[in-house]
């Protein structure tokens, strides 16, 4: 994701020459890498190198204990050929952080170069976080925001700067118990995101966090924790990429954001791993009296997807939003959906699923929604889309509403479909190549989530889906 700007023909040739254009890898760089594997030594080594508080060093050691005991998932996609012992848990590339992209070693500054994070730095974000491997190794925050209190900076940095802050919220929302790679995640967990936005402040412009894998059985599991005081509001961006390598990667990320009252919070996600990643991730959102939470999840790459963002509503009058979108190809699973917690009366939820597949592919909305008793006067409203392109490929609906309070608005509905041959009729008929009417289609279905997202983002998903299109019907 995220080279958000076509910056020349050249480029653009590249695009179309190429499925996956970020499958490009480079050299391994490591200060320091774990032996393959998982065990209590090596995440004590992790906390050390880290320099952590003896409660977190205790509470890796406690969720590792946890990941042992839980089970894989019994439902969904099958996850047992997932060999935890084949894999890194933690490859630290460089000893220093950088200010600068000049900075970097070259390999790494190199692959952001490719990717185009520095130029959209520079157009249209107000802060940057890039993680490559294990560690953050880049970040910056516009001067205005740095004075107006607002943080923004890596896990790892915000423990060791704001332990009082962390602490209060950290796990909080997603306990080590929750599910194994919660667990997992909890255990061995380092990079991702801290922001904390102070009271009435508004930050305008995006905060974004990319996340790259390279090197080749390696699991990347960023932790995310974002805290909203009343009547505050920030948009979060995160795009992940990783090589094409014949092993299998796993990223397994936790994801954590408080909204209080009257706050609002965006979490937009375009995610485009290579199609050897295990995409496995947990993020879960509170929103208190009449804050406002919204997820905008865009899924296209990885091997397996199983992600369902979820509000928790406890404030009256609170409001959850979840907008999707799933696009699966060959040999691709995308089980994804949503949660909506209602547990005050008054508070709103809306879900918008779209998904598409093709070649065989393989999506699934799966979603649940509670109302509990006393959350009266509220109201749900649910909307699952598929597009199935061609016979082989499949798409399922899996809602759940458990419902114990009678004074609610509830809407639900479904849809699946085929590309129509009238429309591709008309527009062939008005010149369009049976391709670009395949892709205008897919785009136009799309539109309702596509249109939520920053314009420069919702070009580079578009030029994603378009190359996903390329050559797949007909």
């Amino acid at each position: 994701m995220n080279d958000m700007k076509q910056s020349s023909s050249v480029q653009q040739q590249d695009d179309i020459n190429f499925d996956y254009r970020f499958g490009f890898s480079m050299p391994e760089v490591a200060t320091f890498k774990a032996q393959k594997g998982l065990n209590e030594d090596i995440v004590k080594t992790i906390s050390q190198i880290k320099q952590e508080p003896a409660w977190m060093t205790a509470f890796r050691l406690k969720a590792y204990r946890i990941f042992q005991e839980k089970k894989l998932p019994s439902w969904g996609p099958d996850l047992s050929t997932i060999n935890f012992d084949d894999i890194y848990y933690y490859l630290r590339p460089t000893d220093k952080q950088a200010s600068s992209w000049e900075e970097l070693p070259p390999e790494i500054k190199e692959t952001y170069d490719r990717i185009g994070v520095p130029e959209a730095e520079k157009d249209f974000l107000a802060g940057v976080s890039a993680q490559y491997e294990s560690e953050v190794v880049y970040e910056s925050i516009s001067k205005e925001l740095a004075k107006q209190g607002v943080l923004f900076c890596d896990m790892d940095t915000g423990l060791r700067e704001y332990p009082d802050i962390v602490k209060t919220y950290f796990g909080t929302l997603i306990p080590p118990h929750d599910n194994k790679f919660a667990a997992l995640n909890s255990a061995v967990w380092s990079g991702g995101s801290f922001v904390y936005v102070p009271k009435g402040v508004h930050v305008k412009l995006p905060l974004q966090a990319y996340f790259r894998i390279n090197a080749e059985r390696f699991g990347q599991f960023e932790r995310t924790l974002i805290v909203a005081e009343e009547g505050s509001s920030v948009h979060y961006v995160e795009g992940c990429t990783a090589p094409i390598y014949t092993t299998d990667s796993l990223h397994s990320a936790v994801v954590e954001i408080f909204v209080k009252k009257g706050a609002r919070v965006r979490y937009t996600t375009v995610q485009n791993w290579s199609k050897n990643v295990y995409n496995l991730v947990t993020k879960r959102a509170r929103a208190d009296e009449h804050a406002i939470m919204e997820w905008v999840d865009c899924n296209i790459g990885s091997q397996i997807t199983m992600k369902y963002p979820s509000v928790y509503l406890f404030g009256e009058g609170a409001r959850g939003e979840v907008l999707s979108i799933a696009f699966a190809g060959k040999d691709q699973v995308q089980d994804a959906g949503a949660k909506m917690m209602h547990f005050a009366p008054k508070t709103s939820s809306r879900i918008v699923s779209k998904s598409i597949s093709k070649e065989g592919g393989r999506t699934s909305y799966r979603g649940l929604v509670q109302v509990a008793p006393g959350a009266a006067d509220s109201s749900v409203f649910v909307s699952c889309d598929a597009l199935i392109l061609d016979e082989a490929s499949r798409s399922d609906t899996y809602p759940f509403m458990k419902i114990k309070e009678n004074d609610i608005e509830i809407q639900h509905e479904a849809t699946v479909e085929k590309l129509g041959d009238e429309k591709l009729f008309y527009l062939m008929s008005r010149g369009l190549s049976q391709a670009d009417a395949e892709s205008a289609l897919v785009l136009g279905f799309m539109e309702p989530v596509t249109k939520e997202i920053p314009l420069e983002y919702s070009i580079e998903l578009n030029r994603l889906i378009k190359l996903e299109m390329a050559g797949s019907v007909g």
